[in-house]
């Protein structure tokens, strides 16, 4: 199917620190388009892929399950990691797990994490009903757009296709059970009024890796989207400072 305008995938070639951008469900490039414009700006290389199903129509993401998903970053890991003498992986929700599962399996590859507002789990028990609706009907009210920004708009599919939220939950199995593999330095943002993620995530994250280097800041003028919402140069800004200040940093073995 055709790609829908501005879903497109995006790379900026820069200098030798290269940084993997990772949109979340549903979503498409859109949402990180200005991260990355921001970024390549401080001479990095940026690649920030579309993934399969995704930025199309609902239909083909119900044909993907997270492996699907995984196996892009990955391909879009190793082409940066051929082009750059070192690699960030940065994700927004969805992109945030495939990030800590990026380096669950890549990790003395890896120099370190950024990410916004990850998911990991869910505390809600409706949702224990999933495989059931997914068997029944093919999508559900979506949870696309959760911006406090007034006119900001995320580029994603305004319902959920259910057999490939099924998957996403298994990725948050894998994923969250992985954890203490993790440790590169991470950066992390959180927003304290998300309609998306639950607290939870960032519990289980925090909880959860190894890592010794690992600092949270809160968004407390942005919803679940942040890289498009009022916190946004905030996470720009900041992410790049990180980043710059990590660059070329051995890591203990």
């Amino acid at each position: 199917m055709p790609v829908l305008a501005g879903a497109q995938p995006f790379t900026f070639d820069g200098g030798p620190i290269g940084i993997l951008l990772i949109h979340g469900f549903t979503g498409t490039p859109q949402s990180l388009r200005p991260w990355g414009e921001h970024l390549t700006g401080h001479g990095f290389s940026i690649s920030c892929p579309r993934l399969p199903g995704h930025g199309t129509v609902l239909a083909d993401m119900n044909a993907t399950r997270w492996p699907d998903w995984y196996a892009a970053v990955e391909r879009a890991f190793e082409d940066l990691h051929g082009r750059c003498t070192e690699v960030f992986a940065a994700g927004l929700s969805m992109g945030g797990t495939l990030a800590l599962r990026l380096a669950e399996q890549h990790g003395e590859r890896l120099s370190g994490l950024v990410l916004v507002n990850p998911s990991l789990g869910t505390e809600r028990k409706d949702l224990a009903l999933l495989k059931i609706l997914a068997k029944l009907l093919p999508s559900w009210k979506g949870v696309s757009n959760d911006i406090k920004k007034a006119g900001a708009r995320e580029l994603a599919y305004p319902r959920i296709p259910l057999k490939a939220a099924v998957s996403l939950q298994n990725l948050w199995a894998t994923t969250a059970g992985d954890l203490a593999k993790v440790d590169v330095p991470i950066l992390t943002f959180r927003s304290t009024e998300d309609h998306v993620v639950e607290p939870l995530s960032g519990r289980l994250l925090l909880d959860g890796v190894r890592s010794t280097d690992v600092t949270e800041k809160l968004l407390h003028d942005s919803y679940h989207v942040a890289t498009l919402d009022n916190d946004a140069d905030q996470i720009f800004a900041d992410s790049a400072a990180w980043i710059l200040d990590h660059a070329g940093v051995q890591r203990p073995t």
